[in-house]
C-alpha cells in the first residue's frame, strides 16, 4: 500500500452519493490515501434530488460520509458548499455542524498567497436556475447515459478493448453542449475578476480543468461518477488535478499554474 500524501487542502465536488452512478468505493480509496488540512466539499456530494425519488445508500456511500467525519474528528476542518443537488444544505449556510462550516462560497487564501473563490457554479447554469424541470430532465437522460455506459463497457471489456465513457464521447459532440461549457467557464471567470481574486475554483458541470483564461486561473474539481478527479493544494500551495484511477494509482496529474484541459466529462 502507497503511503498517505499530506496536503494543505483537498477539494471535492460531484460525488452524488446516493446515486448509483457514483464511485463511492474509489473515493473511498482516494481519501485513504489522502490527509489533508483543510477539506472543500464543492457540492452535489448528496444527491438530494435522487434520493427524493428512489433511495439508493449502499454501505460504500455509508463509509465516505464516515471517513470524512473521522477526518474532522481528528482535527481537519471542513467547508461545504453547497450545490444544487444537495441545495437543502443552504437553508442552513452560516451554520456549523459538530465542525463542519456550511457556506455559499468561500474565498480561500493559498498557502502562496493566491485569493481563491470557491463555489458550486450552479448559479451561472440557467437551466437548473429557472427550468428546473428540464434541469430534472436532463438528469434523467444523464442517468440513461452512465447506464449505457455499464453495458458498453462491458462488451469492449470481452472484447479486449480500453474503457470508452459513451455518455462523455456523445457529451463531446453535442455542439450546444460544448458551448454551454464555454458559457458558463466565461461566467466562472467573470464572477471571480468581480471577487477580485486570482483563481476560482467550482464543480457542477463534471469537467475536470485546470487552465488560464485572461488573467484568472480557472480550475474545477470534475466528479465522482466518470472523471473520479479532485484538487489538492499542497503545503507550498501548488494545485493539482489528480485523477484517481485504482487502488494505488494516480495518473492524469495537472499543475494548475501549467496545466491543459483534460477530457470533456457530462455535466450535471
Amino acid at each position: 500500500m502507497s503511503p498517505t500524501t499530506k496536503v494543505r487542502s483537498l477539494f471535492l465536488s460531484d460525488v452524488h452519493l446516493g446515486t448509483r452512478g457514483c464511485q463511492a468505493e474509489m473515493l473511498l480509496d482516494f481519501l485513504k490515501h489522502h490527509e489533508a488540512e483543510t477539506i472543500f466539499l464543492v457540492g452535489d456530494i448528496i444527491d438530494g434530488w435522487r434520493l427524493k425519488v428512489s433511495w439508493n445508500w449502499p454501505q460504500a456511500h455509508n463509509d465516505v460520509v464516515q471517513k470524512l467525519l473521522r477526518a474532522v474528528r481528528k482535527g481537519a476542518r471542513l467547508i461545504y458548499v453547497p450545490g444544487n443537488h444537495d441545495e437543502f444544505l443552504r437553508d442552513y449556510v452560516g451554520s456549523n455542524f459538530g465542525g463542519i462550516d456550511i457556506v455559499e462560497e468561500h474565498v480561500h487564501v493559498t498557502a502562496d498567497g493566491r485569493r481563491m473563490l470557491i463555489l458550486h457554479g450552479d448559479k451561472f447554469d440557467i437551466v437548473v436556475r429557472n427550468v428546473k424541470w428540464l434541469a430534472l430532465l436532463g438528469d434523467w437522460a444523464y442517468d440513461l447515459a452512465l447506464f449505457l455506459n455499464v453495458h458498453i463497457s462491458r462488451v469492449r471489456r470481452r472484447m479486449g478493448l480500453p474503457y470508452w465513457s459513451f455518455s462523455a464521447w456523445s457529451k463531446a459532440k453535442v455542439k450546444t453542449a460544448v458551448n454551454f461549457v464555454s458559457a458558463f467557464q466565461e461566467a466562472v471567470v467573470a464572477d471571480a475578476r468581480r471577487h477580485g481574486v486570482d483563481t476560482v475554483l467550482c464543480g457542477h458541470i463534471h469537467q475536470p480543468v485546470v487552465e488560464t483564461i485572461g488573467d484568472v486561473h480557472y480550475v474545477n474539481t470534475g466528479d465522482w461518477v466518470e472523471s473520479c478527479t479532485a484538487v489538492l493544494e499542497h503545503m507550498d500551495g501548488r494545485l493539482e488535478l489528480v485523477r484517481w484511477m485504482k487502488r494505488d494509482t494516480r495518473a492524469d496529474v495537472e499543475d494548475a499554474a501549467t496545466a491543459r484541459p483534460l477530457a470533456l466529462a457530462p455535466a450535471a
